[in-house]
C-alpha cells in the first residue's frame, strides 16, 4: 500500500493531468468497494458528502463546468499525435483491398470464382480478431495506462502489416492478417486519450478532427495499396533492379504502411503524455466541478449495468450498422445497370461520386458539427441525423427509377442533394462517440467502455459487408420492387435509429452551459 502522502500526491497529479471530462452539475456517482454506486440525495450528491452552498443548482443533463475549464484550449501537439496514431488502423485495414484478390490468385491454386470468398474472409478476420481482443485491451488501458498499450499496439501493427506483403502462401496471408488484428489496441486508447485531453466544450472539435483523420486513412490506405503494388512492373526505371521486390511484389505497400505505424509508435513513445496517474491501488480522480472523489475500478459487467450505458451501446451499434451497410452497398449499387436497380456508373464516375461524398462528409464533420453540437447539444444533432437518414437512403432507389424512365435531370439533382446534403448524416458517427464519453461512469472506465463499443463495431464490420451485399444481390436477382430490396431494409433500419435516439439518457445529451449563462 502506498503511503497517504504518496496517494495524495498521485491524486493531485491525476487532477492536474486529466482534462475536465464531461463533468455535470449533477455530482458523478462514487463507486464503492463492491463496485456499486453510492446512494444520492435529491440534489444528486453522494449522501456521504455534504452539499456545497456555493455550487450551482442541478441542471439535469447540462454539461456545466467552471468557465476556466470551458476556456481551456485543446493541446495541439497531443491531439496531433493522437490523430496521427488514429490514422494507422484504417490505413492498415484498407491498404490491402486493391491487391488482395490478385495476390491470392498468384500465390494459390484457388479457382477464380472462389477468390472473392477468400479475400472476404481475410478482410473479415482482421475485424473478428479485433472483436475478440478489444475488451482485453480496454481493461489493460484502464489498469496499465493508455500510452504503454498504444505504443505496444502500434509497434505490433507495424511488424504484422509489413509481414503480410511477404506472404508466399494463403495460410500466411491469413496468419499475418489475424496477427495485425491482434495488435488492435490503438483505436481504443486513442479515443480515450482524446477524451482526456479535451473539455466538454472542446471535445466536439477534438473528435471531429479524429473522425476526419480516420476518413483520411480510409482514403490513403487504398491509395498506398493501389499505387505501390508490383513496383518492379509499374515503375521499372526506379525498382527494375530490386530483386527482393520482384520476388515479393506486394511487399512495398505493406512496408510503407508498417513504416507509418512504426513512426506513430516512436512519436507516441517520445512526445505523447500519459493522461492518467497510475498508483498502486489503481485509483483515479473524477472531477465534479472542483470536488474530487476517488473511484474504485469497476468490472466490465458493472460498467455495462451502469445507468444508460447499455442504451448508449445499442445506439452506437445501430449507427455503425447503418454506416457499414451503406459502405458495402453503395459501390455495387453505383456500378449495377439501371435496369437491374443501380446507376450504371463507370469506374471514373464511381470514384468522383465517392470523392465528392467523402469531401462533403469531411466538411460537415470539421466545419458544421462543432458549432451545431455546441449550440443544440449532441443529442439534438444525433436525432436530426436519425430523422434525415431514412430519406437519404430512399433517394437512391428513387434515383434509379428516374434513370429507368430516362429522367436524367431530376436524377442528377438527387445525386447532388445526396452527395452534399445527405452526407451530413455522417455527423452521427461523431455524436455516438461523444455520447459514449458522456455516459462513462468514470474516467477509469473509458478504455473498457470504448473497447465494448469497438467490439460491437468490429463484429458488425466482420458481418455487415457480406450480409448487405448479399441482400442487394438477392434484390437484383429476384427483381423484388425493381431490385430495391436492400434499400427498403436500410430505410426501415434507419427509421429504427430515430426511435432509439429518443431514448438517449439525459446524461449523454451533451448540452453545454457555462457559468453565468441563464438557467
Amino acid at each position: 500500500m502506498p503511503s497517504p502522502r504518496k496517494t495524495s500526491r498521485l491524486a493531485e497529479s491525476a487532477v492536474s493531468e486529466v482534462a475536465p471530462l464531461l463533468a455535470t452539475s449533477q455530482a458523478c456517482p462514487t463507486a464503492q468497494p463492491n463496485g456499486e454506486l453510492a446512494p444520492k440525495q435529491a440534489n444528486g450528491k453522494p449522501t456521504n458528502k455534504p452539499p456545497d452552498p456555493e455550487e450551482p443548482p442541478n441542471s439535469g443533463s447540462d454539461v456545466h463546468l467552471p468557465r476556466e475549464d470551458h476556456d481551456t484550449p485543446l493541446p495541439k501537439l497531443q491531439i496531433f499525435l493522437l490523430c496521427y496514431a488514429a490514422i494507422v488502423e484504417p490505413i492498415a485495414y484498407f491498404s490491402i483491398f486493391p491487391f488482395v484478390n490478385q495476390m491470392i490468385k498468384e500465390i494459390s491454386d484457388i479457382e477464380e470464382e472462389n477468390i472473392g470468398f477468400w479475400s472476404g474472409l481475410i478482410e473479415s478476420l482482421f475485424s473478428l480478431t479485433q472483436m475478440v481482443l478489444m475488451i482485453i485491451y480496454g481493461r489493460a488501458a484502464d489498469r496499465l495506462g493508455r500510452k504503454p498499450v498504444l505504443v505496444f499496439s502500434l509497434t505490433g501493427v507495424a511488424f504484422a502489416t509489413a509481414l503480410f506483403g511477404m506472404s508466399k502462401a494463403l495460410w500466411q496471408m491469413i496468419a499475418f492478417r489475424c496477427l495485425a488484428g491482434v495488435f488492435a489496441g490503438s483505436v481504443i486508447t486513442v479515443r480515450a486519450m482524446i477524451t482526456e485531453n479535451s473539455t466538454a466544450k472542446t471535445q466536439a472539435r477534438a473528435f471531429s478532427l479524429f473522425a476526419f483523420t480516420r476518413n483520411l486513412g480510409i482514403f490513403i490506405g487504398p491509395l498506398i495499396g493501389g499505387t505501390l503494388a508490383k513496383p518492379v512492373e509499374h515503375y521499372p526505371s526506379i525498382f527494375g533492379r530490386a530483386g527482393f521486390l520482384k520476388d515479393h511484389p506486394y511487399a512495398l505497400p505493406t512496408f510503407v504502411t508498417g513504416v507509418i505505424a512504426a513512426s506513430a509508435a516512436i512519436l507516441s513513445a517520445i512526445f505523447l503524455k500519459e493522461a492518467i496517474a497510475d498508483d498502486a491501488d489503481q485509483t483515479l480522480n473524477r472531477r465534479n466541478n472542483d470536488k474530487h472523489t476517488l473511484a474504485e475500478p469497476m468490472t466490465t459487467l458493472q460498467i455495462i449495468k451502469s445507468p444508460g450505458v447499455a442504451t448508449v451501446l445499442f445506439i452506437y451499434g445501430h449507427t455503425m450498422l447503418l454506416g457499414l451497410a451503406f459502405t458495402a452497398v453503395i459501390p455495387v449499387f453505383l456500378f449495377t445497370q439501371p435496369s437491374l436497380g443501380g446507376c450504371g456508373f463507370s469506374p471514373q464516375l464511381i470514384s468522383i461520386f465517392l470523392a465528392v461524398a467523402g469531401g462533403s462528409q469531411a466538411l460537415w464533420i470539421l466545419l458544421a458539427f462543432p458549432p451545431l453540437q455546441h449550440r443544440f447539444s449532441t443529442g439534438a444533432v444525433l436525432r436530426t441525423c436519425a430523422i434525415i437518414w431514412p430519406f437519404m437512403f430512399a433517394l437512391f432507389p428513387i434515383g434509379n427509377e428516374f434513370l429507368r424512365h430516362n429522367l436524367k435531370i431530376p436524377f442528377w439533382i438527387l445525386v447532388a442533394i445526396n452527395s452534399i446534403g445527405g452526407s451530413g448524416v455522417s455527423m452521427a458517427f461523431t455524436c455516438v462517440q461523444l455520447i459514449l464519453n458522456d455516459i462513462a461512469p468514470s474516467p477509469s472506465t473509458l478504455g473498457t467502455l470504448n473497447a465494448l463499443a469497438l467490439t460491437i463495431n468490429s463484429g458488425i464490420r466482420a458481418v455487415a459487408p457480406a450480409l448487405f451485399s448479399a441482400l442487394f444481390a438477392i434484390g437484383v436477382r429476384t427483381g423484388f420492387v425493381d431490385g430495391h430490396l436492400v434499400w427498403i431494409i436500410l430505410v426501415l433500419l434507419a427509421a429504427g435509429l430515430s426511435v432509439a435516439a429518443r431514448r438517449l439518457p439525459n446524461k449523454a445529451e451533451g448540452r453545454i452551459r457555462q457559468d453565468g449563462d441563464p438557467e
